[in-house]
Parts: C-alpha cells; structure tokens; sequence
C-alpha cells in the first residue's frame, strides 16, 4: 500500500512539473516558487502586467479570465486579460471623462503608495529557509510528526480516563477543534521542536480555548494560550486600541511557550509546570511546600489543588491518547498537511482589513481568523507590520496591492484635543454621532476625554499614515457625562448604610462607596460625616435635608443633618452665588474624581 502511494506521489509531482514547463514556455504561469518563500520579482516578470485589480467592487466581485487556479496542482494561470463581469478591465470605460490634473496626481500617488505598501511574502518563523515543493514529506499528515515528539511522562489515572470518554462521546466537537487547529498547528508544533519541547504542548490550545484566538474567559483571559492582561504584559503582549498581541497566534505562542519553560526549569517537572501554568506558579509551590512540611510527596498527583487544575494535566493527557490512537476512540482527526498554513506578508502603510482581505482573494472572516489581534477595521503599518496569509493568497494579495487604483485605507486615528461630548466629536470628524459611537465602543451618557484616540475617517486635514508612537500607545479614557456637581457633607442617621444613601440621593452604591472609601456594602456609623455630591441648580440642600429627616422621623429613624457649608451660611451661599459658572471641562475632573 505504502508503495502504491509513493508511485501515485511521484506520478502527480511529475505531470505537475511537466504542466509547469509547458505553460511557463508559453509565458503564462505565475506562481510560488517555495513554500517559504516566493519570488515576487519572477512572479512580477512572468504575469502580463496589468492595469486594473483582481478583485474589484465593494460587493467583493472576482475578475473573471485574470487568474484561474488549477484544482489539482494548485498553480495559477493566467488566461488572458482580466475581466470585471465581462469587461476588459485593462480597457477605458465608455464615455469616461478626462481626469483632471489633481485627480491625475492623486491617483498617481496611490498607485505609488500601492506599489511599496507589501513586501515579498516569507515563512514567521523561518524567513530564511527554503523548501522544496516536490518533498514528500511536506505532504504528509502533521499528527505523525506531533506522535513521534510525544516526551511527557504518562500519567494514568481515572481522571484521565473520564476526559477520553468526554471527548469520544463528542466527535462533532472534535472535529470543530481540529479543523480549526488546521491553521496554526503546523506553526506551534514547528516552534516547539525548535526548543526541543514535548509535543504535547501543542495540544495544550485544545484545553485552554479549543484553538479558537477570539476566546475571551470570563476572567479575561484571551487567545488560544488564554493569557491574562498582566500575564501577557509580562511577556511583552501588547495589548492598546488597535491591537491585541494576546490574539496575536505567533506572539502568543513565542509567549506561552517562554512562560512553560521557565515553570519547566523552576519546578524540574513538565506536570508541575502545567499546573502552574494553569493555577500560577506561587500557589503550586505554596502546596508543595505545604506537603513537604507533612512528610507527604510533592509530585502533581499528591497535591491539593482546585478542581480545575486536578484536571487540566488529565485533560492534557486524554487528548495526547485521542491524537496517539484515534481510531481506538471511534474518532477521526481532519488531516493536517506538514508544512506552513500561511506566511508573513510585510505592511509598510495603513491598509483597510477589508481591502487587504478582497485583494488576497479571502473572505473576511478568514483573513481575521489569521490575523485575530486586529481591534479595528484599519491595519496600522507602524503597529501591525505583517499580516499572516495562506501561501497561495500571499502571492495574489502582493500582486493585486501593487495594481491597486484608489486609497488604501478609509480610516486613520485622531487624538481629542479637549474633553468632549461624542456628538461634538462627530460633528469635527465629519461623521455621524451614531457612527463614532460604533466604531469606537462609546456607551451612552460618556464624555471622551481629552488625550483620547479615536477612529476616524481620513480626510484631506487627515491623510498622514498612522505615527508608530500614537499606533503603540493609543487609548481612551471615559467620563459619564452629568451635571455641575456639589460636594456635601452629612452625619449618619442610626442604620444609615451606602446603599441607604445612595437610594435618597440618587446615585450609585458604588459612587457613594467612593467618596467615602468604604465598600459598597457598609453601615455607616451613627454620627459618622458621610460625603456625598448631587447637581447644583436644581435643589439646594437644605430642602434635600428637610424632605430626607421627614422620612428619616417617620420610620423612626435618627435625623441626617446636613452640615454642608452652602446649607448653614446666608453668606457663603451669596458668595457661591457670585461664583462664575462651572465650564465643562472642569465638570469633567470633578465627575472623574469620583
């Protein structure tokens, strides 16, 4: 059988040379030439050039005749002219006008910047390495080479054979992990051989987020390592406005697997270290010491631990036992071919995702699931210098770019100068209240304070790519947006607590819980000064003080007294009266102080 499919190998990568040979005689292939690396100066030289795109449209229309891929040896041939619908796309339109002088220049200059906006396509990893496309073993299943690197200990328990029925008794589930590792695991399983690292730790994603990037825990734990915010600071994930490196499938791996080899050399015990991966690393020494002192073993299996981290190792090991043997489970695994999903495609300016998706020939979805820490709808070549394609759509996405008529990016950052309402901010930017609030995730009755980044639409004020220092420290700070405030001062009634005051004045528990420094959930002390604000001009507090005893006398409670200044001085309450207004900007500091 083995020697059957060696033959059938060795037959189709020989027609498929042949196929080659021919078309390129007659000039007309263009295509990868490594699965490494491609040579975007032959794949330029052997493709007629063309004037107009590959994709066009915003409904996201692929020319037809351009480009045509053959299903079986994966080349693509170019067949003639490209057409939009039928159209010669190289050809003027009927009846189109002259372009004037500054139309002409603009669109000079995007095609200028359209022309240097990609680099040539190259392995994350390995950008240096070549591969030849005719070795077999490229095409061979990616779980032999996982087996084959197997080096944990084996731990058996009953826990660990709970979690194989688990998982047997779901195929569908499986199936779904798997066919989503497809992207990725070549990539992991490549970096940690490089380390010389267990295998197994490839499999660890199916644990933490079932090799799903968008995953976010409930703690806030995000990507397929499910890094925590300060976790992922510690190993240099960013994480701003406009990116999200814990996301990110080659940073967080690069990350997560120098955090498992420091636990690894901390502990001397991949289980150990598993279990600090999961529960932190001060508590699995804390219960190490903790049995030490008791004479008791210190191994994973003798320590007491949260049930979580009793089963995350068991877990680890089930899906080791379904990947060794999956057909003793009634299971099959979607093949995984051994070589790179996707390589590494140089961003040098701001580009739309949508645009960069259209031109790779991908649906958006896909281009996200390669490229998960993107925030926004913009890629920023200052703090994003690469996005991830698959191999085939690499050479197309770079080719396309550098055909491309028009803008490349609809969106750039501006920084609020002050502090300010959303509306007010629209009307500035161009656009609609309702449009900032959506693309920049601003709740209802907030302020966007000054210093702030928001997403815009470029504009002539606004053209300039995007600076590396506003890419890679961009944030946005929130204020609600409410009235002039005044600062009170009370004495606690008998049983008064925060979420007493808070119900007669009408704010939050927590704001009160604020001012006071207490928790939400305290009794203040009878007699205690209890501070809280409420909106100047429309009450004064001495009438708040009347109508609040009243109910205070009639449950029997003891009187709160005001002691605010404005409420016991005639004159102080003319000189405040004399005060200039409030102007907004300091409404805004004294709501944030809170």
């Amino acid at each position: 059988m083995k020697t059957t499919r060696s033959l059938r190998r060795t037959f189709t990568l020989s027609t498929t040379a042949l196929g080659c040979l021919i078309l390129t005689a007659c000039g007309s292939v263009y295509g990868p030439q490594s699965r490494m690396q491609l040579d975007m100066d032959k794949l330029l030289q052997t493709s007629p050039p063309a004037s107009g795109n590959a994709l066009a449209g915003n409904e996201g229309k692929f020319l037809r005749g351009a480009v045509k891929q053959d299903p079986t040896s994966g080349l693509r041939v170019d067949i003639g002219a490209a057409t939009i619908n039928g159209t010669d796309a190289s050809a003027p339109a009927l009846n189109e006008p002259a372009a004037k002088p500054a139309e002409a220049a603009s669109a000079a200059t995007d095609e200028q910047d359209a022309k240097e906006a990609a680099g040539a396509p190259t392995d994350p990893l390995r950008p240096e390495a070549t591969v030849d496309l005719s070795d077999i073993t490229a095409n061979q299943d990616l779980w032999g080479r996982v087996r084959q690197g197997f080096g944990l200990p084996a731990l058996e328990s009953q826990l660990v054979l709970d979690h194989e029925r688990w998982y047997a008794s779901r195929p569908d589930y499986v199936q779904r992990m798997t066919e989503r590792a497809s992207r990725y695991l070549f990539h992991v399983v490549d970096e940690i051989q490089r380390r010389q690292m267990p295998t197994e730790l490839a499999l660890l994603p199916f644990i933490e987020s079932a090799f799903n990037p968008q995953a976010m825990s409930s703690a806030r734990a995000s990507g397929i390592w499910q890094f925590m915010p300060a976790t992922g600071k510690d190993f240099e994930l960013k994480q701003n406005l406009f990116r999200d490196d814990r996301r990110d499938v080659l940073a967080s791996t690069r990350a997560a697997l120098d955090y498992l080899q420091r636990l690894n050399k901390q502990f001397g015990d991949w289980h150990l270290a598993l279990a600090a991966y999961n529960w932190g690393e001060g508590n699995v020494q804390k219960a190490i010491n903790r049995n030490a002192r008791q004479g008791l073993p210190t191994d994973y299996a003798s320590l007491n631990m949260p049930p979580e981290t009793r089963n995350y190792v068991p877990k680890l090991h089930a899906i080791k036992n379904i990947v060794a043997h999956p057909e003793a489970y009634n299971l099959t695994l979607t093949p995984i071919e051994n070589h790179p999903y996707f390589v590494s495609v140089p961003i040098q300016r701001d580009l739309d995702a949508t645009l960069a998706a259209r031109l790779a020939g991908l649906p958006l979805d896909e281009f996200k699931a390669l490229n998960p820490s993107l925030n926004k709808p913009v890629i920023l070549a200052a703090g994003t210098p690469q996005v991830l394609l698959p191999y085939d759509n690499a050479g197309l996405f770079v080719h396309n770019l550098s055909n491309h008529k028009g803008p490349l990016a609809s969106w750039t950052a501006w920084v609020v100068p002050r502090t300010m309402r959303p509306g007010d901010a629209a009307r500035q930017v161009g656009m609609s209240e309702g449009s900032l609030r959506d693309i920049n995730h601003i709740p209802p009755k907030m302020l966007v304070k000054a210093g702030s980044t928001l997403l815009v639409p470029r504009s002539v004020q606004r053209e300039q790519d995007v600076s590396e220092a506003l890419a890679d420290n961009a944030m946005m700070a929130l204020a609600p947006d409410l009235p002039p405030m005044r600062r009170m001062s009370l004495k606690a009634g008998k049983r008064d607590t925060v979420a007493g005051i808070a119900r007669r004045y009408r704010v939050s528990p927590q704001q009160v819980a604020q001012w006071n420094r207490v928790s939400a959930s305290a009794t203040f002390q009878r007699g205690q000064t209890v501070v809280v604000y409420v909106p100047t001009g429309k009450t004064n507090a001495r009438r708040v003080a009347t109508v609040r005893n009243n109910v205070a006398n009639a449950k029997g409670r003891a009187p709160t007294r005001v002691v605010a200044s404005a409420a016991r001085s005639p004159a102080r309450n003319s000189a405040a009266k004399a005060r200039p207004s409030v102007n907004r900007n300091a409404r805004v500091r004294v709501a944030s102080a809170r």
